[in-house]
């Protein structure tokens, strides 16, 4: 059986977002473990579902891209960084003081500005001293074997090798105003594919993007599989369907 669906950006957040938290690692380390979830609009998401309660999740965003010349109305004050330890969240962690003591196989959570999906490469906008959260915790989560978790919708794919658009932001030219790093890293790519692979153990190929009218930014999927699988995702994306715009202003 087939089906078509068309996601907007929140509702492909919102559906990773569910995906993330009833994956088998992730379910295993809420358990026993650590998962440390970095600031994001995507892992605003991932907080929710993790808590179990909304928040106002413009106060889990660091860094964000937004249309040029808009002033938008932003919390001046941000939630503190959700670090779980066998469940519960850890006060006393951080994103960087967490990397210090997870595990091999603990969950750090981190969200993406750029895909290549079919090469599994990530790329992440670095603006903050020191590399921002992925150059200050990078070493760690390579040398303690935590798994990096990368939740990003099919809307940032871009059709360019990262690694080579990483180069060419890095040469040493002059620039025309500011120009934020591109970080290439491999990790374990989470997008809606995956998602519906894990809710309702369906194939998802995307078919198309974009669209008008609050679906700008868009993902058009067919969902591929045996007839109960299609209409359990059927049902999950139903669940999410009018999923709110992150910021509807």
């Amino acid at each position: 059986m087939i089906a078509q669906v068309t996601l907007t950006v929140s509702e492909s957040k919102r559906l990773i977002a569910r995906g993330v938290a009833a994956l088998d690692i992730v379910r295993d380390r809420m358990r026993r473990g650590i998962v440390m979830v970095s600031t994001g609009t995507t892992n605003a998401y991932i907080l929710e579902e993790l808590l179990g309660e909304r928040f106002d999740k413009r106060t889990y965003v660091t860094g964000r891209i937004t249309p040029a010349g808009r002033v938008l109305d932003w919390p001046s004050a941000n939630r503190p960084d959700a670090v779980f330890r066998d469940g519960k969240l850890a006060p006393d962690l951080d994103r960087y003081s967490a990397v210090r003591v997870m595990e091999p196989g603990d969950i750090f959570i981190k969200g993406a500005n750029a895909l290549n999906y079919e090469r599994g490469i990530a790329g992440i906008w670095v603006g903050g001293e020191g590399g921002g959260t992925i150059g200050n915790t990078l070493g760690y989560i390579i040398t303690r074997k935590l798994t990096l978790l990368v939740p990003v919708g099919l809307e940032k794919c871009v059709p360019y090798p990262i690694e080579a658009a990483s180069q060419a932001i890095s040469q040493e030219v002059e620039t025309l105003g500011p120009v934020v790093s591109l970080f290439p890293v491999h990790g374990r790519i989470f997008t809606e594919i995956e998602a519906l692979r894990t809710l309702a153990g369906v194939e998802a190929i995307p078919c198309g993007a974009g669209g008008i009218a609050g679906a700008e930014g868009s993902v058009s999927l067919l969902l591929r599989g045996d007839g109960e699988a299609v209409r359990k995702a059927m049902a999950v994306i139903d669940a999410i369907r009018g999923e709110p715009p992150f910021y509807p202003g």
